[in-house]
């Protein structure tokens, strides 16, 4: 099981690895300036993808091993 530490730990770094150190300590910070509605943003993260593609792509993660993002 993936905690949420394990989660956290593994996007800043992969963050850091994308953007490198500026940049990725920026995000954070204009992260938690700004009001954010997760429920919103996941309500309109697939909304143009079809039922089909929804469960191909959850699938694949399900065939992932743990902790592999």
């Amino acid at each position: 099981m993936t905690t949420d530490t394990m989660i956290r730990t593994e996007g800043t770094k992969v963050l850091i690895d994308a953007l490198g150190l500026q940049l990725a300590t920026r995000f954070f910070m204009l992260i938690q300036r700004e009001p954010f509605d997760y429920t919103k943003w996941q309500e309109n993260l697939m909304e143009d993808m079809s039922i089909r593609e929804i469960s191909d792509k959850a699938q694949q993660m399900r065939k992932k091993p743990a902790g592999e993002i």
